[in-house]
This record gives structure tokens, sequence and C-alpha cells, in this order.
């Protein structure tokens, strides 16, 4: 060994802990190799199924070969070169941004940074070039390159460098999302002369496990496997894997383990070796997911099997891999990537739906605060759903933009789904994991939901969709609170967002409420800002304004979070001030300020709000004196399924409990002016896939005891609200005439869908439209005429802030 190929004693991470005892891997070879193969791989396969569903992922990456200089010489590798070989020691900046951006045109999500170990160690050239481009070492240039792919392009950069120090590790987790290093063998025997890692000083299975362990005390989202058909033995091989699994339990931080097949290459020392049988591949990729059980992420390189990788499916491993649409696969050029339609095939013939993930994954990238950099986590965040993996579409909520993607043709899932959704259908609750389980539904599974939903909607509400002709009324957007999602409400450092605070005078309420009757609105909903000034009586006089203007019109008011803070003010019970609202002419309850009814999420989104207990009392306490309420719940920010089945559960056992919940209502998060959104701490609202499933799985989680299922088509669009209309909904909500709270989030569908709209909309997919109050009662002819070909609407007046000219009302109200 050349004195430059040493590795430097600080290169070395510290040793890592205890190693398996050879008697367990002995155990489990002796219990594999009993076993048939088709028994091995349906064990394997169901254990898969058991942590991952039948979603097997991709990466859609591009991968930048930093430098192929290597200090290390390994018997099998030809992307390492000389630098005679090289056309440059490095990549230039602009090569890279070149690859980069070709990637995310391409709508890849990855930038792959691969490169030898520590070239400047061994090849003046590679110090030259180095000095050349301003850097001292390949890590150091490789960091930038990182930000500068980051900043230009938005791609997120994992890292296969090579043995590195927690310094760099550290430093580089900054500019990446994820890292790598393959440990291939536990076997010292494959560095003694004449083995494939004689040569290669930084293949030592003691020095690379060393590192892993040190990316695990880094909190690095880490990738690693082990290389088959080197020389190795099976009971090596279980070894390896066993001290993988160790290093796992101790820092939980590898997000991903390799199982790869040894390809003879020509021009290398091993260009006439063996290659390892494909049984042979199938045997160790199921080995690997029994001993490292069903949560782990198990891949196997699909390019290195050719035409036979499909049957790596049924192995149990639950992802291909980075898949390039742009670069070939430099570490192994003869075999190209399998086309993405051929990769989504051949997991639908395994009963498996194809998946895209980011370079870190689904679990790593929910815990972004534990496992990523800080200036990293916005980025990831905005491209992920809820359940961590790549968003499928460009759709967000709000958006004027009309994609709604189609609907596949139906086809039954078969398995748990079906048995699931037989259950719904007849009435049964399902329990919280069963509920996470439909919310997990992708590929052909969504289709069966939602066919589920329809009929069942058809069997509850015929062909009739609802509307109702209503008007808005946010009296304030001043508000005491500062919840993470809320746009719309106005504080005293506020006034650079949508509108100036406003609290409006009582004649212009009683001048909408007029002009809302005149255009055949039977209701108004009164909503607004938790107003410092605000008491309960502020409530009262609210309703019997709107009552004085228009004594017959509905009036639709009052959060359950206003409700709270009015009882509280005057010092009376929630139930004494319900019962005075009611005597002054309150008709129902909007279910709003719900958001996620799960406290792990309230305390994120809205801390110093109702909690779950609280918010779901007050709703049972106006069921219990008369007043029925809807029930919303505000999805695609910070939560997930589980959250959503908490949810679902708590709104189905108040109404088992009440039956005072005239409909449900998911409202899609809108993102674009959300203050959690713009400090980049939510994603960005729910994607088509998640708002499909949340409209279709609310109508049969809440069967039979929730009959109304509405869609916002403030929050949809028109095209969206016609598309919910097809997976269980019924019901399209009021025209509103004037919208602020969405509109203020940023969405851009109109303040106004108007009866001739509603009921085109309601057409387009040939449903009958009807118009109803807010109790579901049909409608007077007259008001009906009046709807239609309405006046337009006159100016409103948001009146300033200016707390005094509230004293006289309240002040009489006060007296009565």
């Amino acid at each position: 060994m050349r004195a430059c190929d040493a590795i430097a004693v600080s290169d070395v991470p510290a040793p890592c802990g205890s190693q398996p005892q050879p008697a367990e891997a002995e155990q489990l070879l002796a219990q594999f190799s009993a076993m048939p193969l088709a028994a091995l791989l349906a064990s394997a396969r169901t254990l898969s199924l058991t942590g991952h569903g039948t979603v097997i992922s991709y990466s859609r990456k591009v991968f930048i070969p930093l430098t192929r200089l290597c200090r290390d010489v390994c018997g099998y590798c030809t992307f390492a070169q000389s630098p005679r070989q090289a056309s440059a020691a490095y990549l230039s900046p602009e090569q890279v941004l070149a690859i980069a951006r070709a990637g995310r045109s391409a709508s890849c999500h990855e930038a792959l940074f691969t490169l030898g170990d520590r070239p400047e160690r061994r090849y003046a050239a590679a110090r030259s070039a180095l000095k050349r481009l301003g850097h001292e070492s390949t890590i150091s240039y490789l960091q930038a390159m990182c930000e500068l792919v980051i900043a230009e392009t938005g791609l997120l950069p994992h890292i296969n460098a090579g043995i590195m120090t927690a310094q760099e590790i550290g430093a580089l987790r900054r500019v990446s999302v994820s890292q790598g290093i393959m440990l291939e063998s536990i076997s010292p025997r494959l560095s003694e002369p004449g083995g494939p890692h004689f040569g290669a000083p930084d293949k030592d299975p003691s020095v690379r496990l060393a590192m892993i362990e040190t990316a695990g005390r880094e909190r690095v989202p880490f990738t690693t496997g082990i290389l088959i058909g080197i020389g190795e033995n099976r009971l090596e091989r279980i070894q390896s894997l066993l001290a993988l699994r160790d290093l796992h339990g101790r820092y939980g931080h590898l997000q991903e383990i390799i199982i790869q097949n040894f390809r003879a290459k020509p021009g290398t020392r091993m260009a006439q070796a063996a290659e390892p049988p494909f049984e042979d591949l199938l045997w160790t990729a199921a080995v690997a997911r029994l001993i490292l059980g069903p949560n782990m992420n198990l891949q196997v390189p699909p390019n290195l099997s050719f035409e036979a990788f499909g049957r790596l499916a049924g192995a149990g491993i639950n992802d291909w891999g980075g898949v390039s649409p742009v670069t070939p696969d430099h570490v192994n050029p003869e075999a190209p990537w399998p086309h993405l339609e051929h990769l989504a095939h051949a997991s639908a013939e395994a009963g498996l739906t194809l998946t895209e993930r980011l370079a870190v994954y689904p679990e790593y990238a929910l815990a972004a605060s534990r496992w990523l950099d800080p200036a990293l986590t916005p980025r990831v965040l905005a491209e992920i759903d809820a359940t961590g993996f790549v968003r499928e579409d460009p759709w967000v909520p709000g958006a004027s933009d009309p994609f709604v993607p189609a609907r596949p043709a139906l086809r039954r899932s078969g398995g748990s789904v079906t048995t699931l959704l037989d259950r719904a259908t007849t009435g049964d609750r399902l329990n919280e994991d069963e509920i996470v389980r439909l919310f997990a539904a992708r590929g052909p599974e969504i289709d069966e939901i939602g066919a589920a939903a329809d009929r069942l909607r058809a069997q509850v509400n015929a062909d009739v969709v609802t509307y109702v002709v209503n008007r808005n009324i946010n009296y304030t957007n001043v508000c005491r609170y500062a919840c993470g999602f809320c746009a719309f409400s106005k504080g005293k450092l506020s006034d650079h967002l949508r509108g100036r605070p406003y609290d409006l005078a009582l004649e212009e309420i009683a001048r909408r409420t007029l002009e809302a009757w005149q255009r055949g609105a039977t209701e108004v909903c009164l909503q607004g800002g938790i107003h410092p000034a605000y008491t309960g009586d502020t409530y009262l006089t609210l309703v019997r304004t709107v009552l004085e203007a228009v004594p017959a019109i509905h009036i639709h008011a009052f959060s359950p979070l206003e409700i709270a803070h009015g009882a509280a003010t005057l010092g009376i019970s929630v139930p004494a001030f319900l019962e005075r609202l009611k005597a002054a002419g309150l008709g129902t309850l909007p279910g709003t300020a719900a958001e996620i009814l799960d406290d792990a999420v309230r305390a994120v989104i809205c801390p110093d709000k109702l909690t779950t207990h609280e918010w779901l009392e007050v709703v049972a306490a106006a069921h219990a004196v008369g007043l029925r309420t809807t029930a919303t719940i505000m999805f695609g920010h910070v939560e997930g399924p589980r959250a959503w089945a908490r949810h679902l559960l708590h709104i189905r056992d108040l109404q088992q409990r009440t039956g005072g919940i005239t409909e449900f209502v998911p409202l899609p998060f809108v993102h674009m002016e959300a203050p959690i959104y713009l400090r980049g701490k939510s994603r960005k609202g729910p994607t088509w896939r998640e708002t499909l499933l949340m409209h279709a799985l609310a109508r049969l989680v809440l069967h039979p005891l929730v009959t109304n299922i509405q869609a916002s088509w403030v929050k949809l669009g028109p095209e969206g609200l016609a598309a919910m209309l097809n997976v269980g909904v019924n019901d399209c909500g009021g025209t509103l005439m004037n919208e602020s709270i969405s509109r203020a989030a940023g969405t851009e569908h109109g303040q106004e869908l108007p009866p001739e709209r509603m009921e085109a909309v309601i057409g387009s997919v040939r449903r009958i439209p009807r118009q109803r109050t807010t109790l579901y009662r049909p409608v007077e002819p007259d008001r009906q005429r009046l709807s239609f070909a309405a006046p337009a609407l006159q100016p409103v007046v948001q009146t300033p802030l200016h707390v005094a000219r509230r004293e006289r009302p309240l002040s009489q109200e006060q007296g009565r």
C-alpha cells in the first residue's frame, strides 16, 4: 500500500459498537437454508406488505458524477478512472448545472452526487484541479456544488462521497437530504491479496461501519447495503445484515438498505468472475426482509437484473431505487434504467403500485425537524404529500388551474380494501388503523373507494345534489389568535397581508343581509375573528341586527370557538349562552374551528384555541339545546392520515350520541398566504388523491350517521367540485355571494357561484340540482325565482377598525 493511499487517523470515525454474535448468524443461515425458496419469498412478501402495503417506490433522479478519480482500486469497478483516462478531474459548475437543469426539466427531484474517495490524496491532478476551482478538498467542492444545484434548480441532493469525518458529514447534511455508503460486506477476507477490495483501504468493513454509525449520530437519513457475489458467502451476508440491523436499532437512521448483485465488467480484475445466480439474489433479498423486519425500506436495483427484474417485487422489496430519465447509471453503464412505464407495469403485475419518493424517504421527510437541516425542510415539505411521497400532480387547492386528474377505469383491487369497504357500506364502525389503511390507497384502490362511496351516495341521496343560496358575512378580521394556517385574521402587525383590519358597522351588516334576501338567499352565515373587544353581548347584537333587517332569514352563525369566547366573557356556561343565542334567533352553527381534532396537531397549528374535547363539548351542547351544526375538517398542512382517521371517528361518535350534525364538509388547506406555509413549516395543501379520498372516505366512514357530504367549490373550483360529485358528495354548499376567508388564504375561485353556474356544474355530471334551506328543507318558489338572474352585488364597505364605534350598540345591549 502506497503512503498516499493510507487513511489518515482523523478520517476514521469512532468505532462502532459490538458486532453481531456469530451464533445468531449461523442459526439464521440454518433456518433460511432449510426453507424452500418459494416459502422464503412468500414470507418476505407478506412481511413487506405488512410494513409498506401495496406501494413500491422509486426516486426520479439525475446522476452527477462529480469526479471519477478515486484513491481506491476495487477489483470490479469501472466507475473509477485515472487522470489519464478522465477528460477532466472534476465536472465544472457549468457541467453540474447542465445535468441538474436537464433533470429538473424531466421532472426529477433528486440529484445523486457520486464520486470517488478523496482523489486529492492520491493524484496531483486532483489537487491542481481543486486549486483552480478554489477548493482545498473534494468534499468542499461537493458542498459548493450541492448549494449551487439547490439554489438554481431546486433538486435535492443525495450524496455518495465515500468515507468522511463527522465534521464533513455534518457539513454536507446542510446541503443534502440524505447520504450513503455501501457497506458491501462485513468480511475482512475480501481485502486480502487477490480479493476484490485489495488496494481499496476505504473498503475496510470496520471503517465503513464506523462511518455509518457516525452518520447515525449526526442524524443523517442514510442509505447503505450489501454487494453480493464478490467472494463473500451467505453466512457473511447475514452477518453484514445483522450489523446494519443493530446500527439502525441504535440510531434509526438507515432509511434504505440495498441488496445489489455483482455484474462482471470488461477491463476489471473480476471480468471473468461468475455472477451470482438470479435465485441467489432473490434468496438474499428475502433473507434481508426477514432479518430487517417489515418497516425497513429494502431496495434491489432493477437495471442489474435486466428483463427478469419484475420477479424481484415478489422477494419482499419495497423500492426500486433511483431511476433516471436523463442520465445513465455511471457505476453500471452496461445496465440501462428500465423505462418508467415498464417499471410501473412490472410493479402492477406483482400487485404493487409504483409511487415516487424523494431522495429522503417518507418517514424521514415527515420527521424533518429531527432528520433535516432547517434550510432544506421547506423544500421537502413543498414536494411531498401527507404520507411523505412525492406529490403526484401539480394540483393545489384554491388555484385557478382547472387541472383535475382523470379517474382510471374501475377494477376491484381485492384484499383488505375490498373487505373494509364492504364493512363500511353496511354501517360498521371502522377503527383507526383500518381508516389509515384506506387513506393509504393508491392506484386501482383509489377508484374502488371512490366507486363504493358513489354507490353509497346514490343509495342514501339518490341523484339529487343540493345547494343553498346564502351570503357570507365576515364581520371582523381582527383576531386575538394567531393560528398558523389563517391568512384572514389581522392583528396589529398584519396590515401587509390581504386587506386592512376591519370591523363591520351594524348598518353594513344589515344592508348586506337585506341585499342577500333580495337576491333570493335563505341564509346568512356569520363568522369572524375573535375580536378582543367582543363579548357574548356582541354576538347577540349581531343576531338581532340581522333579524331586524330580515326577520325571515335563517342565521347560520358562530363557530364553537366564538361560542366559547362569548360564554366566557359573560361569565356563563356554554349551554346557557347557546340558549340566549337561540332565543335571540340563531338558527344553526357552522362546525368550523375544528381544523384537525387531534391535539398533537392542534398544538402545532392553533395551540391556544379549543382543545379537541372542548370543541366536541361545545358542539354537543349546541345539539342538546336544539341547535344543529355542520362539521368540518381542514386537511393538508402538517397532519397525516392517522389524524384524519381520529377526526372522522370523533365526528362519527359525536353524531352517534347527539344526531345533530347536518353535513360534513372537508376543507382542503389553501396554502398560498398561510403563515405556516410562508414560514416553511407546512405542506402546500392536500394532493388530488388525498382530496378525493377525504370526500369518499367521509361518506363511507360516517355512514349511516351523517347523510350529507359537502364539497367546497371555493377550495376546489367548479371542475374539482364536479369531480367530487362522483365520489360520494351530494351537496355543493352555499353560493356565498361574498367569500373572505379562503380568498385571504390565496384561493382564486371567486367569491360567488350563483345558482345558474351551480346547477350547470351539477348537471355536468348528470345529477338533479335542488336548492335547499340550511336544514335541508325545500325552498319556496319565490325565493328560487329571485336567486336566478339576481342583480349585481353593491360594493361592500369594510368598516375600518375603530373599537369605540361599538360602544353605543353594546351598551344598549348590555342594558336590556
